[in-house]
């Protein structure tokens, strides 16, 4: 599995904003890291692909972050420890900084994915704790 950044650009930015794309999701061909080109500070999130038959090269797991997995097309077989699971589209799947992880495509289609990767247990706020309604002009 290839990694390479070039297919994602920036298209606008502004003092609390970045917008970028990796155009079309299912037209993806290899592994896009989005942090540094973005400039996120409190997670990683990644695009991946995996071709027919094709499995991510390595397991691993994580000193401190655990990682969600969002599958967008085809189907895999996930392995986290010793447990092994189908996932397809539409599937979710967290794991623990600790848990030994790979995944491989089953289908005949590309396996296309979004992994997102943030510290462990440092959620303290979520949308309706963390947000703040304000007084805006919308500009639509």
């Amino acid at each position: 599995m290839s990694t390479n950044s070039e297919q994602l650009k920036e298209l606008h930015a502004g003092s609390h904003y970045k917008h970028a794309t990796v155009g079309n999701p299912n037209e993806v061909t290899t592994k896009h890291f989005t942090r540094d080109v973005m400039g996120i500070t409190g997670a990683e999130i990644s695009f991946g692909v995996l071709e027919p038959g094709q499995a991510v090269p390595f397991f691993h797991k994580h000193q401190q972050n655990e990682e969600i997995y969002i599958i967008l097309t085809g189907k895999g077989s996930f392995q986290v420890d010793n447990d092994l699971f189908p996932v397809e589209a539409g599937s979710l799947v967290r794991v623990s900084a600790e848990g030994i992880r790979s995944l491989k495509c089953i289908s005949e289609d590309s396996l296309r994915y979004i992994c997102i990767q943030v510290k462990a247990d440092s959620l303290e706020q979520c949308t309706m704790t963390d947000g703040v309604i304000v007084e805006h002009k919308a500009l639509w």
